[in-house]
């Protein structure tokens, strides 16, 4: 556990992407098109399977759940989608960091669901609480995925792509979700709203903040602080003053689905891990963005750690859904099973952990 007592800062590497930022409103097809075109509603007739009037039929003949953007059929859906999906031209707009303003609602009971599109269809992602628990952390650039159709994935939260792929991700949510701003201290996540390191409590709150982006993602935000203005910047995602520039970040407040969601496995775009013939290994994500199993002292070091990968994947077995505490050293941490994240019980900081089959 060489790095498990070190600074809880920023814990994900950076990968870089050779692709360039895919806009979801590029790539139309003819069939979308002619949807917009036609300015229709869809047939509720042929959406049951009982139209007769065929091409004569003055309604679109097409999907209503797919031109919504929820069609958790995908592409074994038998009615007629317009490729890439309706939702793909919903016109939000991206700020620099991959966040959007209001698109597709969820309207199943679903608070949030991460999807991916292949060029065809866009499909729902199961199990994707990890996505969202990591991606709720202002300070996690990026996620990797493995064992899907696709090989390994890796997801840029800030420019919300996929990196050296042809996919496209997206995260769609009920409009309920609550938001929440940071801004850099120090090299250090802030809350808006929360006290900085000399107890001074910012005047603005990420609420007064949300409602300015959502409002119009294109504009700013401005607020004094003392005799200073100080201008948050939605496209650059930087808070400007007269004495510099700090980044921005938003990021959702992380909650679970309620019981009883709907989650679509015909449709899902992860699978299962396979079965292997070792224990399931833990890791935790180090300062340098390398990846550390849990060991009782590692090499070279005078760390002590009262865990072992063996022992987390015991506990995880019996709740999957649960969590567990474990020291290193005087300090005290959780393993969230949920969320994916070790946090310091002192310092509230966390980082990400995984499950890996070697």
């Amino acid at each position: 556990m060489a790095s498990a007592h070190q600074s809880d800062e920023e814990t994900s590497s950076e990968i870089e992407s050779d692709s360039s930022d895919e806009s979801d409103t590029d790539g139309s097809s003819d069939e979308e098109a002619e949807c917009q075109s036609k300015g229709k509603e869809p047939c509720k007739f042929y959406n049951s399977g009982k139209c007769q009037d065929g091409d004569k039929c003055s309604y679109l003949h097409v999907c209503k759940y797919a031109l919504k953007g929820n069609c958790r059929k995908g592409s074994k859906c038998n009615l007629k989608h317009p490729r890439g999906g309706r939702q793909s031209s919903s016109g939000r707009r991206r700020t620099s960091d991959g966040s959007t303003s209001p698109g597709p609602k969820l309207t199943d009971g679903r608070r949030h669901q991460w999807q991916l599109n292949d060029g065809q269809v866009w499909l729902d992602v199961a199990n994707d609480h990890v996505i969202e628990a990591q991606y709720s952390l202002p300070h996690t650039k990026s996620i990797q995925i493995y064992n899907t159709p696709y090989g390994a994935v890796s997801i840029d939260f800030k420019r919300m792509s996929v990196y050296r792929k042809s996919l496209k991700v997206r995260r769609l949510d009920d409009g309920k979700t609550s938001w929440i701003w940071y801004c850099t201290l120090s090299r250090k996540w802030i809350k808006y709203g929360d006290k900085d390191s000399k107890g001074k409590v910012s005047p603005v709150k990420s609420s007064d903040i949300e409602a300015k982006f959502q409002s119009n993602p294109a504009s700013s935000f401005s607020f004094n602080i003392g005799a200073d203005t100080c201008e948050i910047k939605f496209k650059e995602m930087q808070q400007v003053t007269a004495q510099g520039k700090r980044k921005v970040s938003r990021r959702p407040l992380y909650q679970q689905q309620p019981a009883g969601a709907a989650v679509s496995q015909a449709t899902s775009a992860f699978q299962n891990l396979s079965v292997s013939a070792r224990a399931p290994q833990w890791q935790f994500e180090g300062g340098s963005g390398a990846w550390h199993e849990y060991k009782r002292r590692q090499r070279g070091t005078s760390t002590e750690c009262s865990t072992t990968s063996d022992a987390i994947e015991t506990n995880y077995q019996r709740n999957t859904n649960g969590s567990m505490t474990f020291k290193v050293n005087a300090h005290s941490y959780k393993l969230d099973f949920t969320a994916m994240i070790q946090t310091n019980l002192k310092t509230n900081q966390s980082r990400k952990i995984r499950r890996v089959l070697v």
